[in-house]
């Protein structure tokens, strides 16, 4: 091992949060190179590729003996926007209050980088390499439908991933299923008119009639014992030319979030069961659930790493969000975890903040999982 003192994940997380990073508009450039920068130094091979202006991936290979598959660290280099939500503090100050480090992407999630890059640093200045490959993939607009994961995907990636840990927000307990997440497009047809002339078929109320069918419908699905209930929820909606005018269109974008096993087609068909007859439904993105069973090798050795660093076993957990996983392992049957330092239910929330002994802890047990998992 080389003569240096263990990198500082706070110090880096602090740095990165300083450095804005918000999608939309997007623009993860800076930040990328600024997590290229510090791994190269460090004596990593850290390759950044800007897929799009402003656009980029980092990835970094800590190498090993080649006998066992890689170990993937994932994390996004993106936030939400702070957008007009009460702030008390700077957003992107990354100043530390009371332990906790402050700012935009604190808690989610690069915190996470930070703590991947500590822990990749010291297994790269370990003495013996470890059996595999530890990959350090850091991705672009995961807030954007996940832009730089389906990028790596495209470049074959996945032939890479042996083992996959993602570092979205998990209070440091184990989250090993996430939610299906199916987008869809409802589309109303009407008939335009003049209003002048009292007809017409209005799309907008035949859509209204429809947003209260769905407001009153319960998806009968499969539970699921670490999931809430499936959701459906109505985020957009848009209609009409003028005024005066009748609409002949109106159309609303749906998200629908369920647990893994269930295809797509049985939630369409009970979604379109309720709806007017001029109302037909498109799909326009589908991600599947991504789920490892609680009792595997692999969650074993992540609840045994998190134990052996904090003194507890870590819950075991089921999210409603989704992660580069849901991309990345699209397809893939690999051992699948998600482990971080942030705080569920802070995402996207005003005066985000990361616990700053979390951010040291969650190094080391990143550290922990490699050597036992790739030993």
């Amino acid at each position: 091992m080389k003569d240096s003192p263990d990198f500082d994940p706070a110090a880096l997380t602090a740095k990165l949060v300083r450095i804005p990073s918000c999608d939309p508009p997007g623009g993860e450039l800076a930040v990328a190179q600024a997590v290229a920068e510090i791994l190269r130094g460090l004596g990593l091979d850290a390759q950044l590729d800007e897929f799009q202006p402003g656009r980029a991936n980092v990835l970094a290979r800590v190498r090993g003996r080649g006998k066992k598959p890689a170990l993937v660290f994932s994390a996004h280099l993106d936030t939400v926007p702070t957008g007009d939500l009460p702030w008390t503090f700077d957003p992107f100050g990354g100043d530390v209050v009371g332990g906790r480090l402050r700012g935009r992407g604190a808690s989610d999630m690069k915190s996470a980088v930070a703590a991947f890059v500590a822990a990749a640093d010291r297994l790269n200045r370990r003495g013996e390499p470890l059996a595999g490959d530890v990959i350090l993939a850091f991705t672009a607009g995961e807030s954007a439908n996940c832009l730089g994961a389906r990028h790596l995907v495209a470049q074959g990636f996945q032939n890479e991933i042996g083992a996959f840990l993602c570092g979205e927000p998990s209070t440091l307990d184990l989250i090993v299923v996430e939610k299906a997440i199916l987008w869809v497009e409802a589309e109303a047809r009407g008939e335009m008119g003049h209003v002048s002339g009292a007809n017409g078929v209005n799309a907008i109320e035949i859509m209204a009639a429809a947003m209260t069918s769905l407001r009153e419908l319960r998806l009968e699905l499969p539970d699921h014992p670490l999931l809430t209930p499936p959701s459906l929820n109505v985020g957009r909606i848009a209609g009409g030319t003028a005024v005066n005018v009748t609409p002949d269109r109106c159309t609303a974008e749906i998200d629908i979030r369920f647990g893994p096993g269930i295809a797509p087609e049985i939630v369409l068909e009970q979604i379109s069961a309720v709806l007017p007859p001029r109302v037909g439904l498109r799909i326009i993105d589908f991600k599947a659930a991504v789920e490892e069973n609680p009792d595997s090798p692999f969650v074993a050795c992540c609840s045994a790493a998190v134990a052996a660093n904090t003194g507890r076993f870590p819950a075991i957990k089921g999210v409603s969000y989704y992660s580069d996983g849901a991309i990345l392992l699209d397809g893939l049957d690999v051992p699948f975890c998600i482990l971080g330092p942030g705080d569920l239910g802070m995402s996207g929330q005003a005066d985000e903040s990361a616990d700053v002994d979390a951010i040291h802890t969650a190094a080391d047990i990143y550290v922990t999982i490699a050597e036992e998992w790739l030993a």
